[in-house]
């Protein structure tokens, strides 16, 4: 599993359909949501595997 970049929700590799390869990391999504906000600004999240914590896994950013 990986974590969201923008959440933190975890993201079965296998079965994603929105990723991104970004200075050969490939970074995963649970929403097109997520990967909108990823794409706006990559620098500021690439690399920051650990997501903004919040309840249930994942922080309240609307994408589920």
């Amino acid at each position: 599993m990986a974590k969201d970049p923008i959440c933190g929700m975890n993201v079965d590799e296998k079965t994603a359909k929105l990723k991104l390869d970004y200075m050969g990391k490939t970074y995963y999504f649970c929403s097109q949501m997520c990967k909108t906000t990823f794409d706006k600004d990559p620098a500021k999240y690439a690399g920051s595997q650990s997501g903004h914590s919040g309840h249930s896994g994942h922080s309240c950013c609307g994408c589920c």
